[in-house]
């Protein structure tokens, strides 16, 4: 895929129960997967707070991962990963009337046993992004 020398930078919140276990995975099943991400460890997806990814946003991210346990069921807190599609509903409604593809916000349920499909949700993302281009704010 061509994309011009532009690698987009991604800033993922992931679950430490979960989707953080499963880039671990992957990193030591040596999978391969794109290094456009900065993984920040979080207690619950339902922690990521919108301003996270706002500021993420404004400090130069052109995607932003969110990454929660198995399922919305699943959730080691019982309701964190309900707030976190909350979030994302609402986040994603924000992002478009500030002038950010809302393509550019993922959410993810990937368990601790699913390195392959987070090297492959990164894979995926990281095309997105390169199609989109990098973020130009106002």
């Amino acid at each position: 895929m061509k994309s011009n020398g532009f690698e987009p930078r991604i800033i993922a919140f992931l679950c430490r129960w979960c989707a953080y276990a499963g880039a671990d995975l992957a990193g030591v099943s040596r999978l391969e997967y794109p290094p456009n991400i900065v993984p920040i460890l979080m207690p619950c997806s339902g922690r990521v707070d919108a301003q996270y990814v706002l500021l993420a946003f404004k400090n130069g991210a052109d995607g932003v991962l969110i990454g929660g346990c198995h399922t919305p069921n699943d959730c080691h807190y019982i309701s964190g990963n309900y707030k976190a599609l909350k979030r994302y509903a609402l986040l994603r409604k924000y992002l478009k009337d500030i002038g950010i593809n809302p393509r550019r916000l993922r959410i993810e349920w990937i368990s601790a046993t699913e390195g392959q499909k987070f090297a492959r949700v990164i894979e995926e993302f990281t095309n997105e992004l390169k199609k989109l281009g990098p973020l130009k704010l106002r």
